[in-house]
């Protein structure tokens, strides 16, 4: 299609959007004028159309959110999803070479999805503004992803092949990606391995020289690529490469030590962005014909998460706050291969590679409180509970079932550790296999690394692991072509949404991020420009640039002003304790009613007694956390009401009024087919107003609505 159909069908002008606050969550609601059908249970049918509209909400959250009356329409091309991606590409409008000098991309965020989608637009003849709060492009985090990237390459004859891929990541997001999203995914995995490994990723080869492929969670195929524990280090330095090149070239001007603070909003088209020079303080605006996010996931909202302390939701926030729909909020992932928090004071949880699930066995004491050293426990008491539950999977099992296997655990009583809130995983009998020789080359610095956090010796004693915030699902609705509810405003990587679902099978965070970066977007992204030939970006003294500009500097100015006696940290701190305890592995109406709550008073509080010492006109970290922290108390109530808004269970959403009696996740397809995308609206004081749920019906054709069974 060359032109591009909107993503909203209908008007949405009719949705009320009352400019008050929410009214708290614990306290007795009215019945809404639209009384919402009781659940029927599984479904055996998607929802199509208007039928995903039916349900306005469960009863908890009715009058406190409201419903637009038109589902929105994903621009997804009719027909075969499994040709869906290379049909939608040929009806792309082209920009020409000689044309694309006259536009200018800003792109922020350097991570695989930022730094592959704006060397791949420099490359094009694009002029790209690429922005990083970082000292330099290859400490953007997607560093910190070890174990590999999958692709659909079928290179063993393991009965692997993109069909296949599809209906892992379908059915391992529990139903409720966007299917022909998924096909796209796959389909352009193999290109992806093939370039990473032309611009210098070092891919474990074997013997022969082929690529080497080892096995993550959730499939029973060899499609991980990896490069021993540092996959995603060695793929970011390749792309930074990349990304420099093109500076070198000058088709792309890298700006460093850059926070973007907000996005400049023309006649409903994204038109800039801006920033805050982290150096000297100094606000300052960029305009451009198209914006692109890639800054992301907003795991670090839980406090301590497997993230670097620094990333964060800001700028996807600021965006979703000037009309940028945010999908799935509650949708985050907890990583079961995270190490246990052992003190009050720790700041964040490390991970430790899902890639030793291939050799590592899970294990706890099958008596409650046995406190003998792991050593000391023999076989016939030890409880392999994953391979126990789940044996066509054991340890492979997905990040979501582990994930609540190990709290199951846990809370029953078998929790190993000084805290009791961990599991073993134990090499003791892949090293006898192997030797040791082998695990070392297979994970040396992996566990070089669990040495260096904890001292003990995984040679010798098993690792200790528990579950912790790590990967969101969610993210900033966008269409079929990457594009957001804002026109102009494009999004890539764990920032945006579409894959995963409700649960990302490991290793498709890096594949997701370079298929947006460096094969989605800059495709999408021209079709968008060549509608605009002719077009200036919006001069610096222009009314939307000056009014954005003057909000940033009168939300930085209100944040220095409030003079309290407590740092960001502690709001952090606080607010993390309330969502792993009401938004986390498991959820309950009870439980996000009463984080609701809490939320709200945290949020108040912070607004009254925070304290930031320095000014803005200098390198002030104090006031880039405060920022930060402020947004995430404003998404952590999103996330709550999402997740209470979502009356079933899918994936890593556990509500435990929905659940199978073997304890599984229970999907209610019959109301619950959809992605929920919710709309900002405006508020008094320190809170938001009602959000609106817009909803986008999931329609599966290569595969079909089925229960999830691992076993």
């Amino acid at each position: 299609m060359g032109s591009r159909i909107r993503s909203v069908v209908g008007s949405s002008e009719g949705v009320p959007r009352p400019q008050q606050d929410s009214p708290d969550p614990a306290a007795p609601q009215e019945e809404a004028a639209t009384s919402a059908p009781e659940s029927t249970g599984n479904a055996k049918k998607p929802l199509s159309g208007p039928a995903a509209l039916k349900r306005q909400g469960p009863k908890g959250t009715q009058g406190f959110v409201t419903y637009a009356d038109e589902p929105l329409n994903g621009n997804v091309p009719t027909g075969d999803p499994l040709t869906a991606w290379s049909r939608r590409k040929l009806d792309y409008k082209l920009v020409s070479p000689l044309n694309r000098r006259k536009f200018k991309v800003i792109v922020v965020g350097t991570g695989l999805a930022g730094a592959g989608c704006a060397a791949a637009l420099g490359e094009l003849g694009y002029n790209v503004v690429s922005y990083t709060f970082h000292d330099a492009a290859r400490r953007a985090h997607s560093v910190a992803a070890q174990g590999g990237i999958n692709s659909a390459r079928a290179k063993k004859v393991d009965n692997d092949s993109l069909e296949r891929f599809v209906k892992d990541t379908v059915k391992g997001g529990d139903f409720r990606a966007r299917e022909a999203d998924c096909f796209r995914l796959g389909e352009e995995s193999v290109r992806v391995i093939d370039h990473m490994d032309a611009i210098g990723a070092p891919f474990a080869r074997e013997y022969g020289g082929e690529l080497r492929t080892r096995s993550f969670g959730g499939v029973q195929v060899s499609r991980t690529y990896y490069t021993r524990g540092q996959t995603g280090q060695q793929l970011q330095v390749a792309a930074a490469r990349a990304l420099q090149r093109q500076v070198g070239l000058g088709t792309v001007d890298l700006r460093t030590h850059r926070e973007v603070l907000d996005l400049v909003v023309d006649d409903g088209r994204a038109k800039g962005v801006v920033v805050r020079d982290l150096y000297t303080g100094e606000i300052e605006a960029e305009t451009a014909h198209a914006v692109v996010l890639c800054t992301g996931g907003y795991g670090n909202v839980y406090f301590r998460s497997t993230l670097a302390h620094n990333s964060n939701v800001t700028a996807a926030w600021r965006a979703h706050r000037r009309g940028a729909y945010f999908a799935s909020p509650s949708y985050i992932q907890f990583h079961p291969t995270a190490l246990p928090v052992s003190s009050h004071w720790q700041s964040k949880t490390t991970l430790m590679s899902e890639s030793l699930r291939n050799d590592g066995r899970i294990w706890v004491p099958k008596a409650p409180g046995d406190d003998r050293p792991a050593n000391q426990i023999p076989e016939e008491e030890r409880d392999y509970y994953l391979e126990r539950k789940y044996p066509s999977y054991g340890n492979l099992s997905p990040r979501d079932i582990s994930s609540r296997a190990a709290r199951e655990q846990i809370e029953a009583g078998h929790g190993v550790g000084p805290l009791r809130n961990s599991v073993y995983l134990d090499f003791r009998d892949a090293i006898g296999r192997l030797g040791k020789k082998t695990i070392e080359e297979r994970y040396g610095n992996l566990f070089e690394m669990y040495f260096d956090a904890t001292g003990e010796d995984p040679y010798t004693e098993p690792m200790r692991i528990a579950p912790g915030a790590h990967f969101a699902m969610g993210g900033l609705w966008s269409d079929y072509d990457m594009m957001t509810s804002i026109e102009g405003l494009f999004v890539g990587g764990e920032a945006g949404w579409g894959y995963h679902g409700a649960n990302r099978l490991g290793a498709n965070s890096l594949l997701s991020a370079c298929v947006d970066g460096w094969f989605t977007l800059p495709y999408s992204v021209p079709n968008f420009l060549a509608n605009h030939l002719g077009e200036a970006p919006l001069p610096a003294d222009h009314p939307a640039v000056e009014r954005t500009v003057a909000e940033v500097r009168e939300r930085t100015d209100r944040l220095l002003s409030i003079g309290g006696t407590k740092g960001a940290d502690h709001f952090h701190r606080a607010l993390g304790d309330v969502l792993y305890s009401g938004c986390g592995v498991a959820r309950t109406e009870a439980g996000l009613k009463n984080a609701l709550k809490e939320i709200r008073a945290l949020r108040e509080e912070f607004w009254r007694d925070l304290r930031i010492p320095g000014s803005g006109r200098e390198l002030n970290q104090e006031l880039e956390r405060a920022g930060r922290i402020a947004d995430y108390l404003e998404m952590a109530e999103l996330m709550c009401l999402d997740a209470l808004d979502r009356d079933e269970s899918c994936g890593a959403h556990f509500r435990e009024e929905h659940q199978t009696p073997d304890g599984e996740a229970l999907r209610d397809d019959d109301d619950w087919c959809f992605v929920s995308a919710w709309e900002h609206t405006p508020g008094k004081g320190a809170h938001p107003g009602k959000p609106v749920r817009h909803a986008e019906p999931l329609d599966f054709q290569a595969v079909p609505l089925q229960t999830r069974n691992y076993a």
